[in-house]
């Protein structure tokens, strides 16, 4: 018995933990969020740790923030702004932002953005950034933009934490959002078990645990939404950080084919 508890215990899933590294200066245009991040993260920044960055303080970072003055509404912004109750300009982001328009409903335009992500409004967001006429898009490239983020870190700091940047989702089937990976670099965004048994000896068929996703969702319980926390220190997952970059969370994205709702 007591050698069958010690092989459970040896599987056993490790500690984790989540730290919020605080707040940080304003994010504008231009600044180096990498040197930033690696100003407000602990003395013992470790090679096996990862760092989820809200997407938002990317994209402020690199100038993905849109003037709604400057925008100019075709009609079939307009048509779809007075159908939907929407703001004309934010409807003409959304389609400049979008590969296609898959549904418009109850005031919500679900497409799939450029990069290839089914949301809605394209991850255009109004929240917490400073004026009233400003919106803020998605990075252009979130897995290279998680890329030049590690670089950078290790360039200031000399070690090589992942980095994962995370958006808010809405999900189908369930209510409420949580965070997901839209960017990763040097985490495993997909641990496969297909093929391992299970504790009984029964093969598993399907099961690929979204590990770049649960940190992100995990991560944003550890900082709060209105508090100026864009990033939080997660440790205990050394055995899924890598030196090489990975796929990236480009991996986590189900293919058209196989998109049921489509």
């Amino acid at each position: 018995m007591r050698a069958q508890e010690s092989s459970a215990a040896s599987r056993r899933a490790p500690a984790l933990s989540l730290t919020a590294l605080g707040r940080l200066p304003e994010v504008r245009p231009g600044d180096d969020l990498a040197a930033l991040l690696s100003r407000a993260a602990p003395p013992d920044l470790a090679d096996g740790d990862v760092l989820v960055v809200s997407s938002k303080a990317v994209s402020k970072a690199e100038g993905r923030i849109v003037a709604l003055s400057e925008v100019r509404p075709g009609e079939r912004a307009r048509a779809l702004a007075a159908e939907h109750d929407k703001d004309p300009r934010l409807v003409q982001l959304v389609l400049d932002e979008s590969r296609e328009l898959l549904r418009a409903a109850r005031g919500v335009l679900i497409v799939e953005t450029r990069h290839g992500f089914v949301c809605a409004n394209a991850g255009i967001d109004r929240s917490n950034v400073p004026g009233d006429d400003e919106a803020v898009l998605l990075p252009r490239d979130p897995d290279a933009s998680a890329r030049a983020l590690r670089e950078g870190i290790e360039r200031v700091r000399g070690v090589r934490p992942a980095v994962v940047i995370a958006d808010s989702f809405g999900r189908a089937w369930r209510l409420g959002q949580v965070d997901v990976a839209i960017g990763a670099a040097g985490l495993e965004p997909l641990e496969d078990w297909r093929g391992r048994p299970d504790r009984d000896g029964r093969e598993l068929l399907v099961t690929e645990i979204a590990v770049a996703d649960a940190v992100a969702a995990a991560a944003d319980l550890a900082r709060t939404k209105d508090g100026g926390e864009p990033a939080v220190l997660v440790r205990g997952l050394e055995r899924l950080v890598s030196r090489e970059h990975g796929p990236g969370a480009a991996a986590l994205r189900r293919p058209r084919e196989q998109d049921l709702f489509r």
